[in-house]
Order: structure tokens, then sequence, then C-alpha cells
């Protein structure tokens, strides 16, 4: 029945290609695991499942979404949320207070001075207000829409990337700033600095990253195929390390896609045009800045955001690049399903957060990736590396986490759910690991035949030990899921998980059955073999001499070879089961079938068409899947044709004497078939093309009809009349009526 199927990374293996034969459910690599749902375990890049760091809940906002987080050096942390646009203040101790609301839903971005002084952007009417002793107080208005990213540099000066005219602003002090660099960009989404104190910007809608070493002085150190730089995260090493996104449509949290986060704006189509400049790159290097023609949507109100929410599945949405010092590009990981929004350095590794169910992943030394921790929120939206651990702000539900440095004392994995294609009776399961005596792993399974767990399905089972009968109830769909917890300072892990099941045997469908009649083959006219040979000499007298033979032979004409009937049918076995046929008939009048043939591996038969006697008959096929499974197991269908006429015989057509008048001859003739209706009438004179004639009713429509046939303007002397009928099966009946 089942064949080799891949679904989600899952390996389904069946025993044989075909029949109702155990199959396997096998989890084991990364990719496997990676379809489910975490919760306080991590996954290796080899596919081992183990407890992930513990995850602990340091804020919860009440906002759909922290946009911003930043730490202060004696250790407390400031979040910017949306949509109701508020900077919070959380303590050591983790007590939380709140310390502003913007008259603006958002805030995108924060940012701490030398003296730790808190500075919030307010979007989308973009604002910097100061944030000190309790007050705000506006400190610089760009004219822009957006504030995206605020960084302070080396030289003690804010900075601040912007949209909706992709510009960054230098800002000295108090409603004191300037355009620092105009990059052609529709937004400037995120800014760092690098080991020199160079500015490094991303943009969008080009996926460009920039390094600005003075005001007007840029090189591109690299241009994405991805739209949006979204994080940039300058290395120890003198490596810069980019989170691009924005490959396909997708549902991304408000304002993460800039181009698209006025609520209630038209898209706009806008052309580009590019400008590159070639200078010395002490001066600035490559510039390329591509102008965005302004669009001529008319905005609308922006008090709120939109977000797309159409995926094209199959794209890559995100990737994380490493930009070496002297300017090489490494990928050093791509993703069609997540998008990378934050990065972070950790315990000298790169962590990054996704929007895969918030998950956080670091990349190991050797460029593998492992996935650290999952949070279960949206997406996890900012990572800052502190002295107690990864914090990383969330959206969906906007929370602070902080992922400690021992391993949690438990955690739970739910695999993703498995289609076994039909109800299917559930095997034994097993799975492979370490430290899993003790009961330190406990599997259990649930069944349903909803594609999604609902109501509907049946509660988890009591926890299994590996070999295990599943005691779920048969049904379509699995799942499975481990409890993990910690014993004796031991940690289990998990390396892969195997189900064995029988699917239903699925019956085959027959589609169609057709009956046509063919010619087995033409046989050509030859003349029959003569007796004797003659020949004849002519001589100047005009006499010739006797024959030497009886006489001249009369030349047959062949009659065409034997008609064949083709019955041919359609069949499909949804499980790619092969098939054997069996063909039965019987005519109208009869009452039981009669076997032509059994057993056919092929989908069509032919038989003499003379076999069969004149009159209505019915053809049935029988379609079994025994070849391909056992006997108590196998299915049939049967599916049985229409009527076929089968019609061999002419009809007889009879003429009366001709009547002639003059130049005029009128024939009265009749026709009849004994199987089938009378369809075309004709006749010919003196072998010249052939006429259509009507019947005396005016319609040719049944077995049995009569016509009348004038002739007009016949010379004088002989000619030769053919009738010609035709019943519905094209036999034809003739008559000829000789005209003196």
């Amino acid at each position: 029945m089942r064949r080799w199927v891949v679904g989600c990374g899952l390996w389904v293996v069946g025993v044989c290609l075909h029949g109702a034969v155990t199959a396997t459910w096998e989890m084991n690599t990364y990719r496997d695991f990676l379809a489910g749902r975490f919760s306080g375990l991590s996954l290796d890049r080899e596919g081992r499942l183990r407890l992930a760091p513990k995850l602990e809940t340091v804020f919860a906002s009440d906002q759909p979404i922290i946009w911003s987080l930043v730490q202060a050096p004696d250790g407390t942390l400031y979040a910017g949320t949306g949509h109701r646009g508020r900077v919070f203040r959380i303590d050591k101790s983790g007590k939380a207070s709140l310390v502003w609301t913007a008259d603006q839903p958002e805030v995108f971005a924060l940012a701490l001075d030398a003296k730790g002084v808190v500075y919030a952007a307010a979007s989308p009417d973009g604002k910097i207000y100061r944030l000190e002793d309790g007050k705000a107080a506006e400190y610089f208005e760009p004219k822009t829409k957006y504030i995206w990213a605020l960084a302070f540099g080396p030289d003690g000066k804010l900075y601040a990337g912007t949209g909706d005219q992709g510009k960054i602003f230098r800002v000295d002090g108090p409603g004191k700033g300037e355009v620092y660099y105009e990059t052609g960009q529709t937004h400037v989404t995120c800014l760092a600095f690098d080991r020199d104190g160079r500015l490094l910007a991303g943009s969008e809608p080009n996926g460009i990253l920039y390094r600005v070493s003075a005001k007007d002085k840029a090189f591109v150190l690299y241009d994405a195929s991805l739209p949006e730089i979204r994080s940039i995260l300058p290395g120890p090493d003198g490596a810069i390390y980019a989170a691009a996104l924005g490959g396909s449509l997708v549902r991304r949290p408000l304002g993460v896609m800039p181009a698209g986060a006025g609520a209630g704006i038209a898209p706009a189509t806008a052309t580009t045009s590019t400008t590159i400049t070639v200078t010395d790159e002490a001066q600035g290097g490559v510039e390329i800045k591509p102008k965005a023609e302004q669009s001529k949507t008319a905005p609308a109100p922006a008090t709120t955001l939109a977000a797309p929410v159409i995926d094209v599945s199959g794209v890559e949405k995100s990737a994380l690049y490493r930009i070496a010092a002297d300017h090489t590009v490494e990928t050093l990981w791509s993703s069609k399903e997540e998008n990378a929004y934050a990065l972070a350095l950790e315990g000298g590794q790169v962590v990054f957060g996704t929007d895969g169910q918030g998950r956080i992943y670091r990349l190991n030394p050797d460029r593998k990736v492992t996935l650290l921790a999952q949070t279960n929120e949206g997406e996890a939206m900012r990572l800052v590396a502190t002295s107690a651990g990864l914090l990383a702000a969330t959206g969906d539900a906007g929370k602070v986490y902080r992922l400690g440095e021992s391993p949690s004392g438990a955690g739970v994995y739910e695999s993703p759910v498995h289609d076994a294609g039909t109800v299917a009776r559930w095997g034994r399961v097993s799975w492979r690991g370490e430290a899993l005596e003790g009961g330190r792993v406990k599997l259990e399974t649930r069944s349903g035949n909803s594609a999604r767990p609902d109501k509907t399905w049946s509660e988890w089972s009591e926890p299994l030990s590996t070999g295990a009968l599943i005691p779920s109830p048969n049904a379509r769909y699995l799942q499975w899921r481990a409890e993990f917890t910690a014993s004796g300072g031991a940690t289990p892990a998990l390396d892969s998980v195997s189900v064995a099941y029988l699917p239903q045997n699925t019956a085959p469908v027959l589609k169609s059955i057709s009956v046509v009649s063919q010619t087995a083959g033409a046989a050509a006219a030859r003349p029959a073999p003569a007796t004797a040979a003659y020949s004849i000499t002519v001589t100047d007298t005009g006499e010739s001499p006797a024959p030497t033979s009886a006489g001249t032979p009369t030349q047959a004409v062949g009659r065409a070879a034997a008609e064949q009937l083709q019955i041919t049918w359609q069949a499909e076995d949804a499980d790619g089961d092969r098939m054997v046929y069996s063909l039965y008939f019987r005519g109208e009048d009869e009452r039981e079938w009669k076997a032509l043939k059994t057993n056919i591996s092929e989908n069509s038969y032919s038989i003499d068409g003379d076999a069969l006697a004149d009159g209505r008959h019915f053809f049935r096929v029988m379609a079994s899947d025994l070849p391909a499974n056992p006997p108590s197991l196998a299915r049939q269908a049967e599916l049985t044709s229409a009527p076929v006429l089968i019609d061999h015989t002419p009809p007889q057509v009879k003429a009366g004497p001709p009547r002639r008048s003059g130049g005029r001859v009128e024939i009265e003739f009749e026709a009849a078939d004994a199987a089938s209706s009378l369809r075309r009438s004709e006749y010919s004179v003196d072998a010249g093309p052939w006429t259509p004639v009507g019947p005396l009713d005016g319609v040719l429509d049944s077995q049995q009809e009569r016509f009348r046939l004038e002739v007009e303007n016949l010379s004088a002397g002989e000619h030769l009349v053919v009738l010609r009928v035709y019943d519905a099966s094209h036999n034809a009946g003739l008559a000829r009526v000789v005209v003196r």
C-alpha cells in the first residue's frame, strides 16, 4: 500500500513498496525534530533533544509586543512596547514600573547615554524623547515618519535610523541635529558601531549594509539578496554579522517590515534607479544609492499599523550573514520557514532570535546551529546578553525571558502530527537516547481523525516503555510527546523515535469502461486463383483462335478482415497497489454473467466481434489488489458498462419496380433492420455520386422505413440505380434497380 513517503522532513518507510504491510514513521534528524514544539528543551545539529537552559519570565508587560530592550550599567532594564507606546523600568529584583506613556502607539527604539539616561523614539510621527527623573522631554524631531533605531556613538552623539526617507540623523543636543547620511533607501532599520567606532546601518527595501565613516561618506559592505537588513552584530574579531529577512510575504509582527508599516496605507508601486559613485575607500569607497521614486498614493491616518498576512511557501525568508574583515561574505544560516529578527553575542558565540514560536538559536564555532530554547511566543524580537544570562524580548505577548546557565529540571517535546494517509492500526513505539531508565523520559501518544489535534482526539496515553504497543485508538493521525526529567544530576537525551503502523488497505476505484470496434487487420483484395491460363491472339483477319482454357474466371473482391471489439477500462488505487482484473458480459435478455477473461494484468481486452450475436450487451470489470495484499486484506471494486449495441447485420432493402414517365423515373423502396434504427439513406445513378433521400414520414429514426425516389432527366437507354441504407452501427444494406 504505502510507498516511501517524505513529509515535513519525516521519513515514513514502508517495508514493501506495495500492499497492506507495516510502515514506519521515524524521527531521528535535526530537521525532523525541528518541526515539533519545544518547552524547556534544546536541539543540537545532530538531532538530539536535551534539556534546555532554564527559561524564566523576568517581566510581563501586558502589551502585545516589546520592540526594544536595553540594559543600564547598574543592571536596570528598560523596555519599549507597542501598541500603546509605553516604556517600562525593570530593576535587578524583577520589579517593574511604568516610566512613560508616549502619545504615539509604538516605541521602536531605546538608547542609553554614558550617564544611563534613557532616550526613546516614538512612531509613527517620529520624535525622540529624553526620559530622566520620571519626566519626558522632547529631544529631537527629525521630521520623518518612523524612527527605527537609536545608537550612541563613541563620540557621545546620538544617531537615529529613520524612514520613510532612509536617512540617518546625528543629534548633538536638544533640538540640534542634522542628516548624517542619506541612503536613498526607504528605511534605515538598524544601527551599530564596529570595533573601530564606525557606524553600521542596515536598510530596506534593497537589503544594503552600509559602513558610514563620516558625514555623507559611506561604503557598502554587503548588498543582500533579501530586502531588509534587520539586525547587525559587530564581532570582536572585526567580522560583522547581519540578519536579513523579507524573502516572502509573511505575517510579520507590527512594524517589522518597515515598508508596509503604515496601517491603512495603500501599497505603492515604486521604480528604482541606482546611482553608483566610485571613490577611494578611505573617502567612502563605492557608494550605492538606489532612489525610490515618490509614490503618488495618498497617506492614510497612521494611528495603527498593519502587517501582510500572505505567505509564499518554498521561498527563502531569512538568512544570517558573516562579513569578514576582508569583506568576504559567508551565509551561516537560512530558512524558508522562519525570520531572524535579533542578534547578540553571548559567551563568545552568536545567538539569534526568530519568529518560529519565539525560538533562540546559537551558532556554534563549527558553524552548526543549535536550537537553544523556544519561548513559545510569536517572535523573539530583541536579545540582550547580560552577566545574569541572555535576555529575550518577545512579541504576541510582550514579555522578557532570561536563559540561565544551568539546564532546566524538566521539559516537554510534542512531535508534529503524522498522517498515515488512511485509518491505521498502530503497532509498537521505540526510541533511542541516553539515561532513559528510571522514568527520566516518558513517552505518550494520542490519535484522531482531524488534521489538527482538537477535542475529538483521544486523551494522551499512559507513559509507554520502549517497544510497547501503542494503545491509542486506530485513526488516521498520530502524535507523541516526550517528557524529560533530570534525575540525580543525569540529563536525559533523545536521539530517535520510531512508530510502526499498518495502514488500512484502500479499495481500488474503477472510473470508466469503453467499448469500441476496430478492424483486426485489413486484408488486401486479391483475385481468386485461376484454374487455367488463357491467351488471346489477334490476327489481321479479325478472327481469334479457339481459347485453350475452359473460360475466363470471375475475380472475387475479398471481404475486409474480421471486426474486433476492444473493451478498455480506467482504474486506480490510492495505495499504488498492483491490480488484476476480470471481465464478464451478458446479453440484455440474459440473467447470468459469463466470464470473458480473468486475471488480466492490462486494462484492455479484445474479442472477435462475431463472437457475440446482434443485440444489447453489458460488460462488467472487477478490479482487485490481491497481488499486493494478503487475501484477508485484499479489496476489490467493480463497474458495469452502459448497454452496448452489437449489430453486425446490415439492413434489408427491397425496391419495387421502377415507374418511368418520359425522362422521369419513380422508385418506391423500403428498408428494415433487426437490431438498430436506420440512420441514413441515399442513391447513386450509373455509379455516380451518392444523393441523400428521405423517408416518407420525414424522419429517419426507426428500424423500418419506406421511401419514394424520383429521378429526373434520365436520358434514353439503360440506367443502373443503386439504393443504400445505413443502420446505427454503420452497416449498409444495398439494392439495385435497372431502369430501361
